[in-house]
């Protein structure tokens, strides 16, 4: 069987899915899946507006049911769902009830292994009780920690007859992976509703499908702990702000200069104000690319200039910052050197030695300990802390990747409370 493009629409906002269904029925996708935050959102009206719209079109309805399975079968039939999705973490008798209802109902069932421990196991199972086919998810959640789900997709389609879903962050350059793996059915959701042109990525993903040809992409990437700095590398402050749930920043320290951009981890400092000696020898201690963060209590006098940035750039590193003052700010910004400060002032310090290096500090009334990452820019410093970077620098990609969507929508003719429903979604 020809591998099958599955679509999953998972928008809070019925138009935004309808559009991008649209899109991506236009560039290749086979089947459309009324995605569970749509069907939570806008109820099963979003399925009976894909099956109005794309009549011939097969329609997925990922209910992610785990009770009542029947009825939940029962009106997602009803209001034109072609298959239905429940949990394979439900009990067994709520699988074979939604077994049954699709037969009485006349819808397939697919049995979704998200939070399955023993996946292997549970889809043997979901097959001898009857499922049409199985789903082998891996969670947005779990993407964002740098997982992905091919492992457990080629140990399934080895064992099973019925054809195998895969979903879980796949991309153009993934789609030929899901398949070369055993993958009947690619379900791909960002890669193209998060697109600046779905209908195109669609195609892209389609290609490779049919083609087996991977086609690169420097977006809709969940990448472990190595490839940290590439994906900061791709972002803004504020990006990894939101991601941080608005959190992160850095309060009162400011860029130096426009354009300013700066990514490493923390070589930490604590000083007394006006006290460089510290300062001056965490460059030593530091390697190419890391950033030097001072704690001098937000106080002058300067602790850093001329020529501790020279020797910062002789050492390789990647920018500094400073809760407290620095000076020669016109031979600083010559060098473009990231340096990011509470103040500026033209007196500077004495070398008294007192202090520490790499030993948590308060900077910006944020923590900050060795090794923690730092994205400045001109919006200001962000920390992402060293023990979550891997799933916070994922996810604030996904923010760059919402954004670019909604960036777009905006240039055909719209505005950003018109696309985001401000009003509808405004706390009651």
């Amino acid at each position: 069987m020809k591998p099958i493009l599955q679509l999953a629409l998972d928008f809070v906002d019925l138009k935004r899915a309808l559009k991008s269904a649209q899109a991506g029925v236009a560039g290749g996708v086979d089947w459309l899946e009324a995605g569970t935050p749509l069907i939570k959102s806008e109820g099963l009206h979003a399925v009976r507006e894909l099956r109005r719209l794309f009549p011939d079109t097969t329609i997925v309805a990922d209910m992610k049911i785990m009770d009542a399975g029947r009825v939940e079968v029962e009106t997602a039939a009803k209001a034109g769902a072609n298959i239905v999705d429940v949990l394979g973490a439900s009990s067994e008798a709520t699988i074979r009830e939604c077994i049954q209802a699709g037969k009485n109902y006349g819808a397939k069932i697919v049995v979704d292994m998200i939070a399955v421990d023993d996946v292997l196991s549970r889809a043997k199972l979901v097959e001898d009780l009857g499922a049409d086919y199985v789903s082998v998810h891996c969670a947005i959640d779990e993407q964002m920690e740098g997982k992905d789900p091919f492992d457990t997709l080629r140990q399934i389609t080895r064992a099973l007859s019925i054809p195998v879903a895969v979903a879980g962050g796949i991309n153009s350059e993934t789609a030929t992976d899901a398949v070369e793996a055993g993958a009947a059915i690619v379900i791909v959701g960002g890669a193209i509703t998060k697109a600046m042109d779905p209908e195109q990525a669609a195609r892209d993903i389609r290609k490779g499908i049919d083609t087996k040809e991977s086609i690169s992409t420097t977006l809709f990437k969940r990448r472990g702990e190595t490839e940290i700095r590439q994906i900061l590398e791709q972002v803004s402050a504020a990006n990894l702000s939101d991601a941080l749930h608005r959190g992160g920043v850095l309060q009162g320290i400011r860029p130096l200069y426009p354009g300013i951009r700066m990514i490493g981890r923390a070589v930490t400092v604590r000083t007394y104000p006006g006290d460089w000696a510290k300062p001056v020898q965490a460059i030593d201690v530091a390697e190419p690319g890391d950033v030097v963060v001072i704690d001098a209590g937000g106080a002058g006098p300067a602790l850093w200039g001329e020529l501790a940035t020279q020797s910062a750039v002789q050492r390789g590193l990647s920018g500094v910052v400073i809760d407290g003052a620095l000076r020669d700010s016109p031979e600083i910004i010559a060098m473009k050197f990231p340096a990011f400060s509470r103040l500026v002032m033209p007196n500077a310090g004495e070398p008294k030695g007192f202090g520490e290096i790499g030993v948590p500090v308060t900077v910006g009334n944020m923590r900050v300990e060795p090794g923690d990452w730092l994205l400045g820019d001109d919006d200001g410093v962000v920390v992402l802390p060293k023990s979550i970077a891997v799933e916070y620098a994922n996810r604030s990609m996904d923010v760059l990747e919402k954004e670019n969507r909604i960036r777009e929508e905006i240039k055909e003719g719209s505005t950003l409370s018109k696309v985001i429903e401000l009003l509808r979604w405004e706390k009651k």
